[in-house]
C-alpha cells in the first residue's frame, strides 16, 4: 500500500532510540524527508544511519540530524531554525521510571511534566499555526495506555501521558473544517533500549533472564494484557505511519490504541 507520503517532511522527537526510531525509519521507506532528533552526537549518528538505510531511495538524501534537546525551550528554538516548516509532527520524546508515589518529589513531578507535556506542547504550538495555514498537516502525539490505566507504580509517568490525550483532542478541535488532523496513539509496554533495566526495577528478581522478567512483568503488573509480550517498536510505527499519512483523513481526534489489549473497556 502506498501511503502517499513522498516529498512530506517529518519531524520526529526521540527518534534516536525504540519508537521514535521505528517511526522514523518507516516513515523513510515511504518517502518522506524525516528529521530526527538526538542529545548524543553519536548516537544521533547511530540513528541517522539507520533511517537513511531504511530509506526510499528517492528520500535519503531527505533524511536529516537535528542535535538539540527537544524537551526544552532552547531546543524547540534550535528545531525552529532548522526546520521552519513541518508536515508531519511526531510527539514522540518521554522518560519513564517506576517509582512509589511518596518517593515522587516536586523536582519529579516538573521534570516529567516538562519533558512529556511542555515538550510536545511547545512544538506543536511552533508547527501547528503553518499547517492551518498550508491546510494541510498531521500531529500524533504518542501517549500510553498508562493515559487510561494510571499505573500505581507510575502515576507521575501516567499523570504526563494524559495531559498529552487533552492537548491533542483540544487541538483537533481547532482544525474543523480543514485537512489538519491530531491524533494520539497509545503504545502499550514496548521493547526498547532500556526495557530490561525497567524490568529488573519492578521484577522479584532482577537477575533473572530477560525472557523471565517479562513473563513475570506482564503476569503480575500488566495481567490485563491480552498478547502477554512486549510490543515491538516497529509494530507501533505500522500504525503511526498510517495516521501520518493522506489516507488517514477521516482520522482526527482520536486516542488509537496499540497497547496489545491491555485497557479493559470499549470507550
Amino acid at each position: 500500500m502506498d501511503l502517499q507520503l513522498a516529498n512530506k517532511t517529518a519531524l520526529v522527537t526521540g527518534s534516536t532510540a525504540g519508537i521514535g526510531l521505528a517511526i522514523a525509519k518507516r516513515l523513510a521507506a515511504e518517502r518522506a524527508h524525516v528529521a530526527i532528533v538526538g542529545r548524543s552526537q553519536s548516537k544521533l549518528d547511530e540513528a541517522f544511519a539507520a533511517v537513511v538505510e531504511a530509506a526510499s531511495p528517492d528520500a535519503k538524501s531527505g533524511v536529516r540530524a537535528i542535535l538539540a534537546d527537544a524537551g526544552t525551550a532552547e531546543g524547540a528554538a534550535v528545531l525552529a531554525a532548522e526546520i521552519p516548516t513541518v508536515d508531519i509532527l511526531i510527539n514522540n520524546l518521554g522518560i519513564y521510571e517506576s517509582k512509589p508515589f511518596a518517593d515522587i518529589s516536586d523536582a519529579d513531578w516538573r521534570r516529567f511534566f516538562e519533558i512529556n507535556v511542555l515538550g510536545g506542547a511547545r512544538l506543536a504550538r511552533q508547527y501547528f499555526p503553518g499547517m492551518l495555514e498550508r491546510n494541510w498537516g498531521r500531529i500524533i502525539f504518542v501517549a500510553s495506555d498508562s493515559a487510561l490505566v494510571i499505573p500505581p507504580d507510575m502515576i507521575h509517568y501516567g499523570m504526563t501521558k494524559t495531559a498529552q490525550l487533552a492537548i491533542s483532542r483540544g487541538l483537533a478541535g481547532l482544525t474543523k473544517g480543514t485537512k489538519v488532523t491530531v491524533n494520539s496513539i497509545l503504545p502499550g509496554s514496548t521493547r526498547s533500549e532500556g526495557i530490561v533495566d525497567f524490568l529488573k526495577s519492578v521484577v522479584s528478581n532482577p537477575d533473572a533472564s530477560p525472557e523471565d522478567m517479562e513473563a513475570e512483568f506482564f503476569q503480575k503488573e500488566r495481567p490485563t494484557s491480552l498478547i502477554q509480550r512486549m510490543i515491538e517498536p516497529e509494530e507501533i510505527a505500522n500504525l503511526a505511519a498510517y495516521v501520518a499519512s493522506p489516507l488517514s483523513a477521516a482520522t482526527n481526534g482520536a486516542a488509537l490504541r496499540v497497547d496489545g489489549g491491555i485497557t479493559p473497556t470499549i470507550a
